[in-house]
C-alpha cells in the first residue's frame, strides 16, 4: 500500500489517540464560545500506520512526543521547514529492520570495487533517464547522452555524470534566460530544491526500512552530510522531479514564489508513476525495491541495483 504524505502549512495541534494522529486547529480549540460537541467533530484523525511522510511547515505547529514516537515506530519520515518553507531537517527511525546489525555489517564490509560498480550502474541509469526526460520535454538531440551513459566506467573516473548534466541543464530550461542549475539560482531552482528534498526523504526512509545506514554512501563522502547514501541512490530518480518541474513551468503558473499550490504539486512526488522491473509502480514503492536490491548487492545476492527506467 502506498503511504500518505501529510503537509501542514498552518498552525495546528498534532496529538495521538488510539494509534490515530489527531489534528486540531488552535483557533477552534481555544475559542470558548464554541460548544464542545463542535470542537470534537472538528477534529481530523489519520491512522499512523498509513503515513509515510509528514512535512511541518509552520513555526506554530505543536506536536507531541507521542506522535513523533508513533510515526518513527511506523517508519515514517518527518520533515521540518525553515522560514522560507524549504525543508531543513529530517527525522528518521533508528531501527527500521529486524536484522539491522547484520545488514549494517554487509554495508560496512562492502569492497571499493563493488561500490564503484554500483556507482557505475547508478550514473548510467541517471544519464539515460535524463536523456529520456530531455527528449520528451524538448525534443532535443540526446544521442550524445546515450553514448556517455554507455561509456560510464566503474566509479565514473571520467566524470561523465558532470558532462551529461551540463548538456542536460543547458537544454532542459533553455527558454529561461540566465538559468543554471544551482541551489541559490533563479527559479525554477526553488522548485527543484524543494522536489529533491522530498525525494531525499523518501529515499532515506526506504534505506532505513531496508536496514541500511543512510550516512555511508557508495560515492558521496561529505563528512558533514548525514545522508550520503540517500544522495547516491536518489540520482536516477531526480529526472522524475525534473520532468514534474518542467510541466509546472510549461503550464504557465507563476513559479517565482513557492506557494501552497506549487507545494501541493511537488508533494505528489512519492506517488509519481515510474517503471521498474518492467512494471508500473508509485515512486515510493519503487524506491523501496531499489533499496532492497541495494542491500542484496551488499550481501552478494544480486549484482545489479533495481532502478526505474524512463
Amino acid at each position: 500500500m502506498i503511504k500518505k504524505t501529510l503537509y501542514f502549512g498552518n498552525p495546528v495541534y498534532l496529538s495521538l489517540r488510539n494509534a490515530q494522529l489527531v489534528i486540531k486547529i488552535p483557533e477552534i480549540v481555544t475559542n470558548e464560545s464554541l460548544p464542545e460537541s463542535f470542537k470534537k467533530h472538528s477534529e481530523v484523525t489519520k491512522p499512523v500506520e498509513d503515513i509515510g511522510i509528514v512535512v511541518l511547515d509552520n513555526k506554530q505547529i505543536t506536536i507531541t512526543s507521542g506522535v513523533l514516537e508513533a510515526l518513527l515506530e511506523n517508519n515514517s519520515a518527518v520533515i521540518t521547514c525553515d522560514s522560507k518553507s524549504m525543508p531543513v531537517g529530517l527525522m528518521l527511525p533508528l531501527y527500521g529492520n529486524t536484522t539491522q546489525n547484520e545488514r549494517f555489517r554487509y554495508q560496512l564490509d562492502a569492497s571499493v570495487p563493488l561500490k564503484k560498480q554500483l556507482w557505475q550502474q547508478t550514473i548510467k541509469m541517471k544519464i539515460n533517464n535524463q536523456a529520456s526526460v530531455l527528449q520528451v520535454c524538448t525534443n532535443e538531440e540526446t544521442k550524445c547522452m546515450r553514448v556517455w551513459a554507455d561509456n560510464v566506467k566503474s566509479g565514473d573516473p571520467e566524470n561523465l555524470e558532470a558532462r551529461a548534466a551540463a548538456y542536460y541543464w543547458k537544454n532542459l530550461f533553455s527558454n529561461i534566460e540566465g538559468f543554471t542549475r544551482e541551489r541559490e539560482g533563479i527559479p525554477p531552482n526553488n522548485l527543484l530544491n524543494y522536489g529533491y528534498a522530498i525525494l531525499r526523504a523518501v529515499v532515506a526512509r526506504a534505506l532505513v526500512i531496508s536496514g541500511l545506514l543512510p550516512t555511508l554512501g557508495i560515492h558521496h563522502h561529505n563528512r558533514y552530510n548525514a545522508y550520503c547514501l540517500a544522495d547516491d541512490i536518489m540520482e536516477p530518480y531526480r529526472p522524475y522531479v525534473d520532468e514534474l518541474v518542467f510541466d509546472i513551468v510549461r503550464s504557465g503558473i507563476d513559479y517565482n514564489e513557492l506557494g501552497k499550490d506549487l507545494k501541493v504539486r511537488l508533494l505528489d512526488i512519492p506517488t509519481l508513476e515510474v517503471k521498474i522491473g518492467g512494471k508500473r509502480s508509485p515512486l515510493m514503492v519503487a524506491v523501496s525495491q531499489t533499496t532492497a536490491s541495494l542491500y542484496k548487492c551488499f550481501s552478494g545476492e544480486l549484482r545489479h541495483i533495481a532502478y526505474p527506467e524512463k
